[in-house]
């Protein structure tokens, strides 16, 4: 079987990588483009309204998409059912100030004539609750990295734990800057799709780690390179296999998950391949150059 090169064509996809992130973190600045951010971290007014009969939520979302909100997109709303009957807790972006002030009122009138309404009342959802989500929900994502950091130094060495984690930030990185770039929405379910970003990517690289170390006791008159290739190969089938099964049904939920799920969907899309690349042409260099440098084994065949 014909073994492919990884490690000669990173002359090729590191300097690709690192233009990626670079275009990812000046495309993230507030002033180039910046995060959109949703309702959990922006804040947004809260209507509960109580109907005498069940509402289908596609029907009360397809309704608001109706109502003229200027910028806000209120078919992006948040509808949750809430006590087990016909209360519904519909969550928009829309602040109690006087220019949203007739778009809120708006809502209220449209719903109570077109729905039988029992009651409806609403409530400012403040800003400043958000912003502790997002700084609780990054704080996870880096708490995330700093765990797997010790763990896989305890369980590999620094050396393997610095490869994995430049591959994981560089996935992360990725993902927000295309975000930014095409405007999607940041909420909650996008931070857990983040994590899962981080998760899928380690389990990858993990993987190839594992057969690396397996090789170098196996392999002592192959160089660290050889050894690096020769597991990447043994380890390709599994991890595009992976890759293929898990990209699938996030294809699917992409095109058919509607706009409340696109955000998390394409998170998860663009975390498969960037994951998977990541694990071959990021984790793997990094782990070689500093075996080198530790006077490791001979680089080259």
């Amino acid at each position: 079987m014909r073994q492919f090169d990884f490690l000669g064509k990173t002359k090729y996809f590191v300097p690709l990588s690192i233009i990626l992130v670079v275009v990812s973190v000046i495309c993230l600045i507030p002033q180039v483009r910046g995060l959109k951010m949703g309702i959990d971290f922006t804040g947004g007014t809260e209507f509960t309204v109580m109907f005498s009969e069940s509402i289908d939520t596609a029907d009360l979302r397809a309704t608001l998409g109706t109502i003229n909100a200027g910028d806000v997109d209120l078919t992006k709303s948040t509808i949750q059912n809430v006590g087990g009957g016909n209360t519904k807790v519909i969550t928009t972006q829309l602040l109690d100030v006087a220019e949203d002030e007739r778009v809120i009122d708006r809502i209220e009138e449209t719903l109570e004539e077109t729905y039988p309404v029992e009651d409806i009342s609403r409530r400012l959802i403040s800003n400043a609750v958000g912003q502790k989500l997002a700084q609780k929900g990054w704080q996870a994502v880096l708490l995330a990295v700093i765990a797997i950091l010790v763990y896989i130094s305890w369980r590999f060495r620094l050396r393997y734990a610095i490869g994995a984690v430049a591959a994981i930030v560089h996935d992360v990185v990725i993902a927000l800057g295309l975000f930014a770039i095409f405007g999607v929405e940041v909420n909650l379910a996008t931070i857990a799709a983040f994590l899962t970003i981080v998760g899928y990517s380690l389990n990858d690289t993990i993987v190839i780690y594992d057969r690396i170390r397996e090789n170098l006791k196996v392999e002592r008159r192959r160089s660290i390179f050889d050894i690096i290739n020769l597991s990447v190969n043994q380890s390709l089938s599994r991890t595009l296999n992976t890759s293929i099964t898990t990209f699938i049904p996030v294809i699917i939920l992409f095109v058919f998950g509607g706009s409340v799920l696109r955000g998390f969907s394409l998170a998860l899309l663009i975390g498969v391949i960037v994951g998977t690349y990541s694990s071959m042409y990021i984790a793997n260099p990094i782990l070689y150059a500093w075996t080198l440098k530790a006077g490791g084994a001979k680089g080259s065949k």
